[in-house]
C-alpha cells in the first residue's frame, strides 16, 4: 500500500501535536542508562527531546513510512537512530532485543487488537522497565464520523473495495484491565481532553488531512482524492461552528506502566 504521510502537512499543527507528547513524557521515570524504543516516531523531533530528556544510552525510533522516516534523519545521533519496521512486528518478534522505556505516542490507535499488542510489548521490556503511550481517542468527533460516512459513498466505497476503518481504541478502564492481565506492577491511565484553537473550521480538514485521512487516501487512486477531500469539505464544514478561533476538541488516552 502507498505510503502517503507527508511530514509537512502533519508538522502544520506542530504545536498543538507536542503538548500531549510532553505529558506523556513527564509520565516516564527517568533512569540511568536507557534503552528507549520510540513506536511511530513520525518526524523524529519528539524522538530526540525524549533521547536528550532521559539522557538515553541508545533510542531506536520506529516507524513504517519512508518519508517520515527520511525526516527524521535529520535528527539522528548521539545514540539515536531510526528503523522501519510496523509497530505489530516489533511486538510480535522483535530482532532489537529488550528496552528499558517503550514510549508511542499518537501511533497506536492504528494498530488493530491492543490485548495481542500490550502482551507482545510486555514481553520486550526488561524487568522493571516502562510503558508509556499516548492513544488518540477521537473517533467519534463529527470530523472523523464525517470521514467514514464518506467513505461509504460512491465512487468512493467501491474505489476502496468497500473499505471500513475498525476503531481498535479501547475505554480507559479497559487499558488498565488489559495492564494488570499483562502483568504489569504498576499502572496508571488517564483520559484528557485536548482544546486545540485553530484559526477557523477550516483548519480542522488540514489538521485530519494530515493524519486521519491518509487512511483513505492510501486506498484510493491518486486522482480521485481531491474529489474525496472536496466532498469532505463540502460535508462536513456546515456542522461546524463558524467561529474564530475555533475549539477544536480532542480526546487523548494516557497511560504509563512499569514490569
Amino acid at each position: 500500500m502507498k505510503d502517503v504521510w507527508n511530514p509537512q502537512q502533519y508538522e502544520k499543527f506542530r504545536n498543538e501535536r507536542q503538548q500531549p507528547f510532553f505529558d506523556l513524557m513527564a509520565l516516564v521515570k527517568p533512569q540511568a542508562d536507557m534503552r528507549v524504543a520510540d513506536l511511530g516516531c513520525g518526524t523524529g523531533e519528539p524522538a530526540q527531546i525524549l533521547h536528550r530528556h532521559l539522557n538515553a544510552r541508545e533510542t531506536i525510533g520506529f516507524d513504517n513510512s519512508d518519508a517520515m522516516l527520511k525526516r527524521a534523519e535529520d535528527f539522528a545521533g548521539d545514540g539515536l537512530h531510526f528503523e522501519k519496521c510496523n509497530i505489530e512486528d516489533f511486538a510480535a518478534s522483535s530482532p532489537y532485543g529488550k528496552f528499558d522505556l517503550i514510549f508511542s505516542n499518537a501511533a497506536l490507535h492504528w494498530v488493530k487488537d491492543h490485548n495481542s499488542l500490550f502482551a507482545g510489548l510486555f514481553k520486550v521490556l526488561n524487568e522493571g522497565g516502562q510503558f508509556a503511550a499516548q492513544i488518540p481517542a477521537n473517533t467519534h468527533h463529527i470530523s472523523h464520523t464525517t470521514a467514514a460516512d464518506l467513505a461509504n459513498e460512491s465512487p468512493f466505497v467501491e474505489a476502496m473495495s468497500g473499505y471500513e476503518r475498525d476503531n481498535p481504541v479501547l475505554k480507559p478502564e479497559e487499558y488498565a484491565t488489559l495492564l494488570y492481565k499483562c502483568g504489569f506492577s504498576e499502572s496508571s491511565v488517564r483520559l484528557q481532553v485536548y482544546g486545540h484553537l485553530l484559526e477557523s473550521k477550516e483548519s480542522v480538514i488540514e489538521w485530519v488531512r494530515g493524519t486521519r485521512l491518509t487512511d483513505y487516501q492510501k486506498r484510493m487512486p491518486e486522482e480521485l482524492y481531491p474529489q474525496f477531500l472536496a466532498r469532505y469539505q463540502e460535508m462536513l464544514l456546515p456542522k461546524l461552528e463558524d467561529s474564530r478561533p475555533f475549539l477544536y476538541t480532542y480526546n487523548r488516552i494516557l497511560l504509563w506502566a512499569r514490569k
